[in-house]
C-alpha cells in the first residue's frame, strides 16, 4: 500500500512530523506517560478502602498506590496510603506520605491527622536513634 500520488503536493510537511516524533522519543526530557483517569483513581481509593477495613494494608497499599498512578497528586490516595503504611509498620514510609498529603492540601480535611501523625513519627524516628 502506498500513499495517494498527489501526497507530497497536498500535505508538503507531513514528513517533518515523523521526524519531530523520532526526535522527541530520543528526548531524554519526555517521560513516561500516564493517563489521567479521576474515576479510575477513586474507584482505586474505594477498593483499598475496603481492604483496609478487612485490615488487608498489603491489598490496601497496591490500590492506593495504583489509584496514584492515574492521580498523581490525589490528597485522599496519598493520606489513606500513608495511614496504611503506618499500620504495616513502616513510619518512613508513612511520614513521606503524610508530608505529601500536607503540600497537596495543607488545610484538608485531614490536615490535623496527618500533622499529628507527622509530629508522633518524627519523634518516634528520633528517640529510636541511630541503629547500632
Amino acid at each position: 500500500m502506498s500513499p495517494p500520488a498527489d501526497d507530497a503536493k497536498a500535505h508538503p510537511k507531513s514528513g517533518d512530523a515523523l521526524t519531530d516524533m523520532d526526535a522527541a522519543a530520543g528526548n531524554a526530557d519526555v517521560g513516561e506517560f500516564h493517563l489521567w483517569d479521576p474515576h479510575k483513581a477513586a474507584k482505586d481509593v474505594e477498593v483499598g478502602d475496603f481492604y483496609f477495613k478487612r485490615q488487608n494494608y498489603r491489598g490496601a497499599e497496591d490500590r492506593y498506590r495504583e489509584a496514584l498512578v492515574y492521580k498523581n497528586n490525589d490528597a485522599t490516595a496519598t493520606f489513606h496510603l500513608a495511614v496504611c503504611l503506618e499500620k504495616m509498620d513502616r513510619p518512613d514510609e508513612a511520614l513521606e506520605e503524610y508530608e505529601s498529603y500536607m503540600k497537596i492540601l495543607p488545610h484538608g480535611p485531614e490536615a490535623e491527622k496527618a500533622k499529628k501523625a507527622i509530629d508522633r513519627l518524627k519523634r518516634t524516628s528520633a528517640n529510636a536513634g541511630p541503629a547500632k
